[in-house]
């Protein structure tokens, strides 16, 4: 007779399993994201006492220090470990993590690498901060604009994940291309 384990270590599997499936590394706000609001895999709390364990456990690890925010991905012994008890996650729960990341794999990095904010200043304008991360050499471009209402601020933010790419690559190539054609 085979001992049952524990909800706790399925709740770790289930964890490192969506790291697996999304094969990118994730930030702790989207595994939250993820895991609790957008399906119902794990509660919050247990996300938040997993991802410390599984790094204690080097089972996950944060690819580079630099970012701004941490992202994890699995480790060798992570995936060894996963390998040898993914079967002990139920299976439908398994094909259910697997079709959400290949379903919503591009608009999760999407979220993690466009990231946008605003503020209200002293003076009644707003401030508006668009950003480009990388999960490994952390922020990559960073503009800040002053908007004249709330309304311009929020729509801008609206707009910058799917406007990010041009932004970046026309004010690159408007950087990089010289007077005469160089």
């Amino acid at each position: 007779m085979s001992a049952e384990m524990p909800e706790s270590a399925i709740n770790k599997l289930i964890l490192m399993f969506v790291l697996d499936k999304m094969e990118i590394p994730l930030s702790n706000s989207s595994i939250i994201d993820i895991c609790t609001h957008r399906n119902s895999w794990l509660s919050y709390l247990e996300c938040e006492e997993i991802i410390p364990t599984l790094l204690d456990n080097k089972l996950v690890y944060v690819p580079s220090e630099h970012a701004s925010e941490p992202y994890y991905t699995l480790t060798y012994e992570g995936r060894n470990c996963l390998a040898m008890f993914f079967n002990k996650i139920p299976q439908k729960l398994r094909e259910e993590i697997a079709l959400y990341c290949k379903t919503n794999i591009q608009n999760i990095k999407r979220r993690q690498e466009y990231v946008s904010k605003y503020e209200k200043m002293a003076d009644g304008s707003y401030i508006a901060t668009f950003t480009i991360r990388e999960p490994i050499m952390g922020t990559l471009f960073e503009m800040v604009v002053k908007m004249d209402s709330r309304a311009s601020a929020i729509n801008a933010t609206k707009k910058w994940i799917d406007k990010a790419p041009d932004v970046y690559e026309s004010i690159f190539v408007n950087l990089l291309t010289t007077e005469d054609g160089d």
